[in-house]
């Protein structure tokens, strides 16, 4: 590997998971140094141990792709795209244009972290200036540490010593301007990656709800601040109501940075000061808080996505139903709320937040299913499928990860649903044939009289399933298994 010394000589900018202009670190860097530019994104598919993209955040990553050249295209670049094993492409492309410098935003899964070392190391033993930076998280996973220097393994006083540290840094602006290089290597077509389902196209709904890309974030992010922040608190658990502010997919993919996020929330309280939107803001920010502690425990346990987290769970007596899968799956448990998640995630890539966490116990704790088959479902289906924060959860509600739930708390999916979506407009949407119910019998429709189910056009076991599971009965399974394996 060779390349001119000349201070004509580009430099590689490797976008990864850092798709945007705007605070973007590596890019930025790139621009003042002086250099021309060479944008980059490898679809690495062939890293070992780098877990391959699930079905929706392919779909997700063509149109990030797709909007990332856009904005590159109005400022006279394309983005370069190559296919492989990093390891190998990378090191090609710096032969191929002779770059002198490569300029990358860090990630932390295992695989990457290994990856990226030794990258790091083989390029610069070859000459080259090769520089990382943080664009992804508030706080890099080996900068919060405990009293005695160890990781967290509880998120209250981790997110306690993240707030007692200074404040993340204010994001910057995208450059004003680009110098970018002319074309010294043929890159591959976007759509010959085959990123879109085809026959059939099951992301059809996708479009609807999402728009991929940095302007999407920023829009998203815009909306949130305006309409959604101030309830945040209260609404966040209720899924029949716009609430959230569905930004983890444009994390995950760095269309928007944690920092403009952070920052953004700050400004709209400051510019809007009441107590009400501080407290509001507060409990937004812990949810960031939770993204990073995922993170935070993943970078320091790198056999989290495979791997208990407490070793006791080793013994636990999971099931293997592949009938009971499959119902979880297809919305089909008869539980109302359980399967109208479950549709929401096939038909819009996404679920509510205390849905997932709902479907997530059905399955571990009422089927006794693994929590890696539901976490897989989950990378597959979900557009903000993302390794740490995927892995933490489902480890935290089968209570085999760090914080994690108790053991015996098994949600009730009938009080849940009746709690955060009393007047069941959630339920009716992705529930319809049970939509004529009255808001008594919609969560329950088993304990409906028959008179009743005929009324609404219910038949059980036809037009909408019988439980595949008992409640009470599941919870002292549950129980049972629970007590089994601490007496181990």
């Amino acid at each position: 590997m060779s390349g001119p010394a000349s201070a004509e000589a580009p430099a590689i900018v490797w976008f990864r998971r850092d798709l945007r202009l705007a605070d973007n670190p590596a890019l930025r860097a790139a621009a003042e140094s002086g250099r021309a530019l060479v944008p980059l994104f490898i679809l690495d598919e062939e890293t070992p141990g780098l877990r391959g993209l699930g079905g929706a955040a392919r779909w997700w990553l063509h149109h990030a792709l797709a909007a990332l050249d856009g904005a590159l295209g109005d400022r006279g670049a394309r983005l370069l795209l190559k296919r492989g094993a990093a390891a190998e492409v990378l090191p090609a492309v710096v032969e191929e244009t002779g770059a002198t410098a490569v300029y990358w935003n860090r990630c932390y899964e295992p695989a990457a972290v290994a990856r990226d070392r030794c990258l790091k190391a083989e390029l610069r033993a070859a000459g080259l200036a090769v520089e990382s930076f943080n664009a992804g998280l508030l706080f890099e996973p080996w900068t919060v540490t405990t009293k005695a220097g160890d990781p967290f393994k509880v998120f209250t006083p981790f997110w306690r010593a993240c707030r007692a540290g200074p404040a993340p840094a204010a994001p910057k602006p995208a450059p004003r301007s680009l110098r970018l290089a002319g074309p010294r290597t043929k890159g591959d077509r976007l759509d010959d990656w085959a990123l879109l389902p085809r026959r059939p196209d099951w992301a059809a709904g996708f479009a609807e709800a999402w728009q991929p890309g940095e302007g999407g974030a920023r829009r998203r992010l815009a909306a949130f601040l305006k309409h959604g922040l101030a309830a945040y608190a209260t609404q966040r658990d209720r899924p029949d109501r716009d609430g959230t502010a569905r930004l983890s997919a444009h994390l995950h993919w760095g269309e928007i940075g944690p920092r403009q996020v952070w920052h953004a929330v700050q400004h709209r309280v400051a510019d809007s000061p009441g107590r009400g939107l501080a407290e509001s803001a507060e409990v937004f920010l812990s949810e960031l808080g939770w993204r990073e502690f995922s993170y935070h425990l993943l970078f320091h346990n790198p056999t989290l996505p495979e791997a208990n987290a407490r070793g006791e769970f080793d013994a636990f007596p999971w099931r293997d139903d592949a009938d009971a899968l499959r119902a979880w799956r297809r919305g089909a448990t008869g539980y109302p709320l359980v399967d109208a998640g479950m549709r929401q995630l096939w038909t819009a890539g996404w679920m509510h937040n205390r849905v997932r966490m709902i479907v997530a116990s059905f399955l571990t704790k009422h089927l006794l299913m693994h929590w890696r088959a539901g976490e897989a479902w989950f990378w597959d289906t979900l557009v903000d499928a993302d390794l740490a924060s995927n892995v933490a959860g489902w480890q935290w509600v089968a209570g085999s990860g760090s914080d994690a739930a108790p053991y015996f708390r098994i949600f009730n999916p009938i009080l849940q649903s009746r709690k955060f979506d009393p007047e069941g407009r959630y339920l009716r949407r992705w529930v319809p044939e049970i939509a004529r119910l009255s808001d008594d019998h919609l969560h329950c429709p088993w304990t409906a009289p028959q008179e009743v189910l005929d009324a609404a056009g219910v038949r059980l076991g036809e037009t909408y399933p019988r439980p595949i599971v008992d409640h009470a009965a599941a919870r002292e399974r549950a129980l049972a298994a629970y007590r089994e394996m601490r007496a181990d």
